[in-house]
């Protein structure tokens, strides 16, 4: 028995797309040996509809070392680690501010906490002149505080400098 021949435009016995046995295609279609273009494998990667940023960061091998390292403990990459570090960083600001402020922004902060000092020594002074000479000072409550928050800051900001790990000095 012979196998039916197939009516004209009606596929054969290779019935897949494109044209048999590896040659050319007529119509317009792929090319046998051509890759498409594009992801060929998995889905997409669903993305935000404006472009995202790139930065690069310049790091020495001991400050690579110390974020590779810290990305390898919670899985992360290196770029992800940064990305997500930065941002909570960026989020919580006056934890920020502590957290990176060099030995000359802790001695800027220091002579500046000098200085209200001695406009709040000047002051009780003068509270303590009224005092003596009988009068009454209404403000002499907001002043010692004013000591105290004087004193607790330049004691914080000395506490940062001796407790500085060695490798962060400037």
């Amino acid at each position: 028995m012979s196998e039916p021949v197939p009516a004209p435009g009606v596929a054969g016995p290779d019935r897949h797309q494109g044209a048999p046995d590896g040659k050319a295609a007529t119509e317009g279609g792929s090319q046998p040996g051509t890759a498409p273009k594009g992801r060929t494998k998995g889905r997409a990667r669903p993305r935000d509809k404006k472009q995202r940023r790139a930065h690069s960061v310049r790091l020495n091998p001991a400050e690579h070392a110390l974020i590779q390292a810290g990305a390898d403990t919670v899985g992360m990459s290196v770029a992800s680690f940064l990305a997500y570090s930065g941002m909570a960083m960026a989020r919580d600001q006056s934890r920020t501010a502590v957290a990176i402020a060099t030995e000359r922004d802790v001695l800027t902060e220091l002579f500046a906490m000098r200085r209200q000092l001695g406009w709040a020594g000047s002051n009780l002074n003068q509270a303590a002149k009224a005092l003596n000479s009988g009068s009454d000072v209404p403000h002499l409550t907001d002043v010692i505080a004013d000591i105290h928050r004087a004193a607790n800051a330049v004691r914080a900001a000395a506490s940062r400098v001796a407790n500085r790990p060695a490798d962060e000095a400037l």
